[in-house]
């Protein structure tokens, strides 16, 4: 949630700024600014609105000078969306600006104590509060910025990811970090600052990602130097080298990020499970697993921490641990877990799920189940993320960047690496037959090209798309490992095109839901040719016999559903497990199908982010 960037260096600062502004805006898409120096003093711009509203304005206002910036594109969190409150904020002189991702939780006693200092404030913000308290303390203790900032720090209670200049010291700037995610581009006589590594990328592929309570004072033609907030001590550099490409985060002629990314998971499925699975040699290799093998086999029960759409990834992975391992699986809501006092074995083997790799809740989550003794395996897809580091162990996706709010190809690889694993421990602990296992291996390694055969059907689909657009509810149902899939449909509905839409186990329809069902209700039924075929068939008869309206996903061929339902929609045949992700491609079509022809913002549907850094 919101992001940031900064540059200093010998080029012009605002091209910078604002191309990285638009690349971080799936962050936060609410309002922006910039701050620049432009030799003499601070210029700056900010307005309510999306980045190019930002660089409309600062045009007419000729803001483009300066070797030195900071940006900010803003999630709203405290204060509305408008141009006070927007980022980039300055203290009660002047002298200092500041952005910042996060929450400072204890801002309204710190804003008091300000307060009967004798300082003002403008916005509604938390932000303006810290940079106020970093002046307060450089006015107090005689000290440099960077000092001010590690006193000032120490204060606070909260997230943060802040980056600030002092007119006093224009060749600078602090940054510093506690849960929202940092990264420092390094080049050639410069520096770049940003939530991820995306707006530099054509820059330089060096990078530098801040721990928990690290601060970097970065200067030019001066060494680089981070140090902990704590006691001030300097830390040694670890540099990355950056493993993306600019063509990655381009939508490489696609209307849409998210219709780009759809049409990416033949090939990031196949790159998710690249080296990993050998099926003619009926063998799965995953380091992070194979290290700890012994704590998987052995485990009491495995916990899958998640929020959201890596949620519903979690509960198609407890379905396929349970089926082919059989080791007790329990899925719970990371941003609940740390709050219900959960109870943790140290023998318990917790696996954290985030496609950023930065979900506050899960890191919060992760860090609990840290301190009880519990082993933690990281499924994420960012490099160098906070739960990459923070966890004993883990894997990663490879999905490439996702720049659509509403996350696709993330779903299908999660999935995908929680099928290596569930197969990997069952072979192991001889849970399943060598055949099943075979059999599992083999499809795995055919779903990318069935994903394909999947995504051929977007023309159905849109015009099936084209008959519900103007619903004003939905019901979506699965069995088995598809009802987390008929869960996520229905969440990736309700995401871009503002349509209510609930996921439910088909049976569960006749519990409550089937009290919705008229000839106005839209049903999407997950019906393939699998174990709960029959039942799933009575399903849709109950549903006709009340005149709701039947969107039939099916195994290619059928024909007893096609008889019954108003739209079939096909997938090629796989296992029942393995048709979780098949089954989904349809379901991510006919949302985004929707919320086009109702004119929505598909990539940055409102009032959401992508990366959710705070709790």
């Amino acid at each position: 949630m919101c992001g940031i960037v900064g540059y200093i260096g010998k080029k012009e600062a605002y091209p910078i700024v604002i191309k990285g502004l638009k690349r971080l805006e799936y962050r936060g898409y609410d309002s922006a600014g910039v701050a620049l120096y432009d030799g003499e003093k601070f210029i700056s711009c900010k307005t309510k609105g999306k980045v190019s509203d930002l660089e409309e304005k600062s045009s007419n206002e000729n803001i483009v000078n300066g070797s030195i910036g900071i940006g900010h594109t803003r999630w709203a969190t405290h204060g509305v969306p408008n141009d006070v409150n927007s980022h980039p904020h300055f203290s009660n002189s002047g002298e200092l600006v500041i952005i910042h991702n996060g929450i400072i939780e204890n801002y309204e006693p710190l804003k008091k104590e300000l307060i009967a200092r004798g300082y003002t404030f403008q916005s509604e913000t938390d932000t303006e509060v810290l940079v106020n308290l970093i002046e307060d303390v450089q006015k107090k203790h005689q000290v440099k910025l960077g000092k001010a900032v590690q006193i000032a720090l120490q204060q606070v209670v909260g997230a943060y990811a802040i980056c600030v200049m002092d007119i006093k010291k224009p060749d600078e700037i602090v940054c510093a970090k506690l849960g929202s995610p940092l990264a420092i581009g390094i080049g050639e006589g410069e520096y770049f600052v940003a939530s991820d590594a995306t707006p530099f990328i054509e820059y330089t592929n060096n990078a530098i990602y801040l721990e928990d309570e690290e601060m970097a004072i970065i200067r030019l033609h001066k060494p680089l130097k981070i140090r902990k907030i704590k006691d001030g001590k300097e830390v040694s550099l670890y540099v990355q080298e950056l493993q993306l490409n600019l063509e990655q985060i381009e939508k490489g002629g696609y209307e849409h990020f998210m219709l780009k990314e759809i049409h990416e998971q033949p090939q990031v499925i196949q790159d998710t499970f690249r080296g990993r699975l050998l099926s003619s040699q009926g063998l799965i290799k995953m380091a992070g697993v194979d290290n700890h093998l012994d704590k998987f086999t052995q485990a009491r029960r495995i916990l899958i921490i998640a929020c959201g759409t890596s949620w519903h990834a979690g509960l198609v992975g407890e379905y396929m641990i349970e089926e082919f391992a059989r080791i007790p699986v329990e899925v719970e809501y990371a941003s609940e877990f740390r709050y219900r006092n959960p109870i943790i074995y140290p023998d318990d083997i917790v696996i954290a799920i985030s496609q950023s790799g930065e979900t506050a809740d899960t890191l919060a989550a992760i860090k609990l189940a840290k301190e009880k003794g519990a082993f933690v395996f990281g499924i994420c897809n960012v490099v160098g993320s906070s739960i990459a580091r923070e966890t004993h162990a883990g894997a990663y996706t490879h999905a490439g960047p996702e720049i659509g709010v509403a996350s696709t190809k993330a779903f299908t690889t999660q999935i995908t690496i929680l099928a290596l694993i569930a197969l990997k421990l069952a072979k192991t602990k001889g849970t399943i037959s060598q055949e099943e296992y075979m059999r599992n291996l083999i499809e795995l390694e055919a779903i990318p090209d069935k994903v394909k055969r999947a995504i051929e059907e977007n023309k159905n689909i849109e015009e099936i798309s084209k008959v519900y657009q103007e619903a004003s509810n939905c019901l979506y149902l699965g069995r088995g490992f598809n009802y987390p899939v008929a869960m996520e449909g229905a969440l990736k509905l309700k995401e871009i095109s503002y349509i209510h839409a609930e996921g439910y186990p088909a049976a569960e329809m006749k519990h409550g839901p089937i009290a919705l069902i008229d000839e106005n209700m839209p049903v999407i039924i997950i019906a393939p040719q699998q174990n709960h075929y029959d039942k799933v068939v009575s399903n849709i008869q109950e549903i006709k016999a009340r005149k709701g309206k039947i969107i039939a996903v099916v195994t290619k061929g059928d024909k007893q559903v096609r008889e019954l339902a108003d739209h079939i929609i096909e997938i090629p045949n796989s296992t029942e497990a393995l048709t979780s992700i098949l089954a989904t491609i349809p379901l991510q079509l006919l949302s985004y199908h929707i919320a086009v022809l109702r004119g929505c913002n598909v990539d940055q549907p409102r009032n959401l982010a992508k990366s959710v850094t705070v709790e």
